[in-house]
């Protein structure tokens, strides 16, 4: 049921290849494009033949980004937009956004510690893009995902053009931690290697279901606590190791392009494209819940249930359900108000 992604961005360009000359889709959107998500986002972007058309926006920086990448020796065309003024022709025709905007975490901060000051700026561009590309895919990355992801569903419903199978927080960093930490640890082949990771994008509401890995390695219990913490709070380790010096900006542009290019592949008839990503769902009793998704040229497709897990995943699970349900409310609460 669950397929996973490529290992490297760079395979995808096979995948790409398949279907580029004949491709619908193509022209996407970089919103942050100048932070440190969105650089190497934009990057790995530029270098995959799906991307024809690639608009890189932000508040500074964006002219001089797309000047360096656009003497990359790949198809896409590139184009700076700077300052709000800018926004809307950079969204204009554009098939797909990807939003890494906002300030990351830094040490001893949490994703909702973030939520006042990104809240508002999530919400501002989904306005824009409600008014400038209503059909777009919409990619969310900025924290905190189970909130951000709500503001901008809120945010479309007030503009009339909300379409959920269209709007999708992008939880493959959770996906690729699990993935590596597996293998690192039981020797098996990463390239080779599925395991879903349902829930949210936080702490304790990331579920890694590793009973499900398809290596068919097991673990003893203290393996399973040991790995279920570590890729929960994987980007607390990031943020430590980094010193105050930033978040984990390398890997989740590596997740973020991953998921993106996946999704351009199936919008353009990539077939079995399944990825775990954070999108409106009736799977649990909250609102929006991660579990594998099948994309295809409409966005979402079809959402898979969670599926078999273990008793220790399923406490897992119904302790995350509350927690998400806080978040999404928090969200909603926020558009409401503003």
């Amino acid at each position: 049921m669950f397929t996973r992604a490529s290992t490297s961005v760079l395979r995808s360009s096979v995948l790409s290849r398949a279907y580029s000359s004949g491709q619908k889709f193509g022209k996407v959107a970089v919103l942050g494009a100048a932070g440190g998500i969105g650089q190497p986002l934009s990057m790995l972007l530029k270098n995959d033949a799906a991307v024809k058309e690639l608009n890189l926006f932000d508040i500074v920086n964006t002219p001089g980004v797309a000047a360096d990448l656009s003497h990359i020796s790949s198809p896409a065309t590139v184009k700076g937009f700077v300052g709000n003024d800018q926004l809307a022709d950079s969204l204009k025709g554009c098939d797909v956004v990807v939003i890494p905007a906002g300030v990351p975490r830094k040490p001893g901060m949490t994703r909702d510690d973030l939520f006042n000051t990104n809240a508002g700026i999530v919400k501002a561009l989904a306005d824009a893009c409600a008014q400038n590309c209503p059909d777009a895919c919409f990619l969310i990355i900025s924290n905190p995902v189970n909130s951000t992801v709500p503001i901008f569903a809120e945010s479309l419903k007030k503009q009339g053009v909300y379409n959920k199978n269209k709007l999708f927080g992008v939880t493959t960093l959770d996906v690729t931690r699990a993935r590596t930490f597996i293998s690192q640890l039981k020797g098996c082949d990463v390239n080779d290697l599925d395991v879903p990771v349902v829930g949210g994008h936080a702490g304790t509401t990331i579920v890694p279901i590793l009973s499900r890995n398809s290596a068919g390695v097991t673990f003893t219990d203290e393996e399973r606590e040991a790995l279920t913490h570590r890729i929960q709070f994987g980007g607390d380790e990031v943020v430590k190791a980094k010193d105050g010096a930033g978040s984990a900006t390398l890997s989740m542009a590596y997740a973020g392009a991953q998921f993106a290019l996946r999704l351009l592949g199936a919008m353009n008839g990539a077939s079995n494209v399944v990825e775990c990503t954070f999108v409106e769902s009736t799977v649990t009793d909250s609102p929006f819940f991660a579990t594998p998704v099948l994309l295809g040229p409409n966005g979402v497709e079809k959402i898979h249930p969670i599926g078999n897990v273990t008793e220790y995943e399923q406490k897992i699970v119904d302790a995350a359900v509350p927690d998400l349900i806080k978040s999404v409310e928090k969200g909603v609460k926020f558009v409401k108000e503003n």
